[in-house]
């Protein structure tokens, strides 16, 4: 009876998140119908026109939409390769440090920007490769030629990229670590025994005792390949690197809320969630078959 009635509590408890995400979640996604009509504001959602996939049809006419989705796979893809083999990289030369004083100094200083939001970021980074910044002074030193890193349209796509990896590389690699001091440390004594250098026994013995959580993390990260990150490049990118850093996240802000185009950017939006979900599912259904993880 007593265990009943503290169940009971837990539920009352979950009331409040449970009305959050109806009105906050469930009840917008009634805005999906706007994709499938010549939405006008003035009669609203119920009285607007409805043209059935007329938005999905003009939406793959468009140049511009074709480079938005190449540009936001090449980006996504990018960043999911970076920051596997990065943080991995990162995890493995870490636990392999002797002077354990640095262990925490280093720690804190790569931890430090995942914490911090792209908007304080966005500034550190512009700063640093700005047209007088502290990078292209460097380079004046060697007498080249300043570089404008956020306006050269084949540069943007590389610095979008590894600015997110500097981001999430160390705390992603905490997943690593814990994987490592995971594997079985007789195999390392017994490699020792060998005569198995420390090379040897990150080969032999480090990587294929983790190679389980870098396939999961791999797999299921393909969820991901159309999240490229709006809040990174609304911060970073500007008209002149619009060919190569243009994603759907920020198409769709500027086609719906700057040029009110809401049916159109509505449609891009919806496509973009089913298409992710569709990876999602693949993913779990991999990560399942190879690695043996399942949510339920």
């Amino acid at each position: 009876m007593y265990i009943k009635r503290f169940v009971k509590h837990y539920y009352i408890m979950l009331i409040p998140a449970l009305l959050w995400l109806f009105f906050f979640s469930i009840v917008p996604m009634f805005g999906i119908v706007m994709a499938f009509q010549d939405y006008n504001p003035g009669k609203g959602i119920l009285h607007s026109k409805f043209i059935g996939f007329g938005n999905f049809t003009y939406m793959f006419q468009m140049n511009d939409v074709k480079q938005v989705l190449a540009n936001t796979v090449v980006i996504a893809v990018g960043k999911i390769i970076g920051n596997i083999i990065v943080p991995l990289v990162f995890a493995i030369l870490f636990n392999e440090l002797c002077l354990k004083r640095l262990k925490r100094p280093i720690q804190t200083i790569v931890y430090l920007p995942y914490f911090l939001s792209w908007v304080i970021l966005a500034k550190i980074v512009l700063n640093i490769f700005g047209y007088t910044g502290p990078i292209n002074q460097l380079i004046g030193l060697f007498h080249g030629k300043a570089i404008n890193f956020f306006g050269e349209p084949k540069l943007f796509q590389p610095m979008i990229i590894g600015t997110d990896i500097w981001k999430g590389f160390g705390y992603n690699a905490v997943v690593y670590l814990a994987a490592i001091l995971g594997v079985d440390q007789n195999l390392y004594e017994a490699a020792a025994v060998d005569g198995a250098g420390r090379w040897k026994r990150i080969w032999h013995v480090t990587l294929p005792g983790i190679r389980t959580t870098v396939a999961l993390l791999a797999i299921l990260s393909l969820g991901n390949i159309l999240n490229a990150g709006f809040d990174q490049i609304y911060n970073l990118y500007n008209p002149l690197v619009y060919s190569t850093g243009d994603i759907i996240d920020t198409w769709v802000y500027r086609a719906g809320l700057q040029n009110l185009q809401f049916s159109l950017a509505t449609a891009v939006g919806l496509l973009k969630s089913v298409v992710s979900v569709f990876l999602i599912v693949i993913g779990y259904k991999l990560a399942d078959r190879f690695t043996g993880y399942k949510i339920f």
